[in-house]
């Protein structure tokens, strides 16, 4: 019991920036840390669900609902995945090698294309969650949107190659039960999925079916650009893939809304 709540510990500590007590990284500490990922997705999305029935009630604009929204995960995650979006959109951009790819996601330096696509990220974020604020059938959709993202992230760290034997993905991964993390992950998004389906009364299921697939669309995706570009997975990866799951959750409401 006491190795699971330190697992907790260290998956906060890491992945939020709620303050948690420290703990001693190690195998112990570890092994389970991973399965814990989502919750701090549970977080934002209670966040979110609070901020948006706040801005309800008080008859809020479309702009300082939205822009507040999108700021939320950042403030709760401490930018961890967005780090990520940014040096990974350096990297892709760079069009070269797999070894000049992997030095730009080390090198602690930002290029001109990260904050690019990373201000393009977070307008995209914006528009969407304007939109959810006028037609929110979809909004169910989004709270639970951030646990899923990260539940499928865990599963990448989990599964893939490591790109390079250094790094915090690399670190998380040695030291993982992966077998029971995995399956404990996999467990998280289908019940993440029927609670969405639940909220959404079924009657817009089919809004659930269209995420799924687009999902495994991208899952696969990104696994296929993961191993022919860098090699394997890395932190950053990890986090420009949990980023941009977070975006396609959002849009997926978002057009949502407005076709049913």
């Amino acid at each position: 019991m006491k190795s699971i709540f330190s697992g907790f510990l260290v998956a906060f500590s890491l992945y939020s920036a709620v303050p948690v007590p420290q703990v001693t990284w190690e195998k112990k500490t570890m092994r389970w840390a991973l399965s814990f990922l989502p919750l701090v997705g549970l977080l934002i999305g209670g966040v979110e669900w609070l901020w948006f029935h706040f801005c309800i009630v008080f008859n809020a604009s479309v702009i300082f609902y939205a822009v507040i929204a999108a700021l939320l995960p950042l403030i709760i995650s401490g930018g961890i995945h967005l780090d990520g979006l940014c040096d990974t959109c350096d990297a892709l951009c760079s069009f070269g090698d797999q070894e000049k790819r992997l030095a730009i996601l080390k090198d602690s330096h930002v290029g001109a294309f990260g904050p690019l696509w990373l201000m393009a990220f977070l307008m995209a974020e914006t528009a969407c969650f304007a939109q959810v604020y006028e037609t929110p059938q979809g909004f169910p959709m989004i709270c639970i949107s951030f646990a899923t993202a990260r539940a499928m992230g865990g599963c990448k760290i989990v599964t893939m190659p490591c790109a390079k034997n250094s790094g915090l993905v690399y670190l998380f991964a040695e030291n993982s039960d992966k077998k029971t993390v995995f399956v404990t992950l996999i467990f998280e998004i289908m019940l993440y999925f029927v609670i969405k389906a639940y909220y959404l009364h079924f009657v817009c299921a089919g809004l659930c079916l269209a995420a799924a697939g687009i999902m495994v669309f991208w899952y696969l995706l990104h696994h296929k650009m993961c191993l022919s570009a860098f090699g394997g997975i890395t932190g950053d990866l990890t986090g420009f893939f949990i980023s941009l799951t977070e975006l396609l959750f959002l849009a997926i409401a978002a057009i949502g809304g407005l076709i049913l």
